[in-house]
């Protein structure tokens, strides 16, 4: 029994030997520098681009989200009526200049030469008239008067102006539309199709969607609120990057350099370090935060320095009390 005991406690011995140096081998170690800080990351605050009604929230306090995701909807019920009514704006004026292009059908073109004709018929009647009534004047039998004469004339004139008429209307109608009629036709066809565009722009800026990975840190409005451009939404927390900012005496500064790995210590897991890496380092000294907890007096000058994490499972919170420890063996 007394063996038994001896190699319980000689156990017990070495298990708080171990414990020890586990908690104790940074510290010890002359190369390690150890330095307290909390996390940071960078936030957006996310808004509609248009103004509005909101119709719908799709993310609550919490929730990840992805780029592209829609998580709000404002009402453009409005907007998509006046769509509507310009895309049939549109194919009414894309018709208009493809009958400019095409130019007039051959039927137009066989019905005018038809006209034409008729009325070269009709022209040539009334010249006859005209003749005839002439002819009979000159007789001197007074067959017929003065004033009959006179309107087989008018009838003659109104004939062969007819003709021209035709004519012109014809030839009109083979040269088919002007160039600036189309070109002018083309402008118009384009405007319409801008204001469709703008349009549709204006209901597509009312989906909301998330710029980047993130987390909604929080929901600023509710569904049925009025909002502008410049009224926030959603605070999102960025899940890439993190950092914990840290703040290094000078006496420190030459032991560290960027790239330098460091693991982060946080209360809540003390035993599972996450890995991390020098990321930056300020050029300008500051007197110490009141947020740093060192042993140091308050008003030493100290230099910001932010540990890049690779925070994979996401356990890091923004403004979290961090641990970090740097092994500077290898540094110059």
């Amino acid at each position: 029994m007394k063996k038994a005991r001896v190699i319980v406690l000689l156990i017990a011995a070495l298990a708080a030997g171990g414990w020890y140096w586990w908690n104790h081998r940074n510290t010890d170690d002359a190369s390690a520098l150890t330095v307290f800080g909390n996390v940071d990351i960078r936030q957006v605050s996310l808004a509609f681009d248009g103004s509005g009604r909101i119709a719908e929230l799709r993310a609550e306090e919490g929730d990840s989200v992805k780029a592209g995701q829609v998580i709000g909807l404002l009402d453009t019920k409005t907007l998509a009526l006046q769509a509507e009514q310009q895309e049939a704006n549109v194919e009414a004026q894309r018709q208009t200049l493809a009958k400019l292009r095409n130019g007039s059908r051959p039927e137009e073109i066989e019905q005018a030469r038809a006209q034409l004709a008729s009325a070269e018929a009709a022209a040539t009647r009334a010249d006859q008239d005209y003749a005839r009534a002439t002819s009979l004047q000159r007789s001197a039998s007074g067959a017929i008067s003065e004033q009959t004469v006179d309107q087989r004339r008018a009838d003659a004139q109104a004939a062969q102006a007819k003709v021209n008429e035709l004519r012109a209307a014809l030839a009109l109608a083979q040269a088919g539309a002007r160039a600036e009629d189309i070109a002018g036709a083309e402008a118009q066809f384009k405007a319409s199709e801008a204001s469709l565009a703008l349009l549709r722009h204006q209901i597509e800026q009312g989906q909301l969607r998330a710029p980047v990975d993130a987390v909604v840190r929080s929901r600023l409005r509710e569904p049925g609120d009025m909002v502008t451009s410049s009224s926030a939404v959603f605070a999102l927390a960025l899940t890439e990057p993190k950092w914990v900012r840290v703040y290094v005496r000078e006496a420190d500064l030459g032991r560290i350099r960027p790239g330098m790995e460091a693991r982060v210590f946080i209360d809540s897991q003390p035993d599972q370090p996450i890995s991390g890496r020098v990321g930056y380092i300020s050029s300008v000294a500051e007197f110490t935060p009141k947020s740093v907890q060192t042993e140091e007096l308050r008003t030493n000058l100290v230099y910001e320095v932010r540990i890049i994490v690779a925070d994979a499972d996401n356990v890091l919170r923004l403004g979290q009390p961090a641990t970090v420890r740097l092994s500077t063996r290898a540094a110059p």
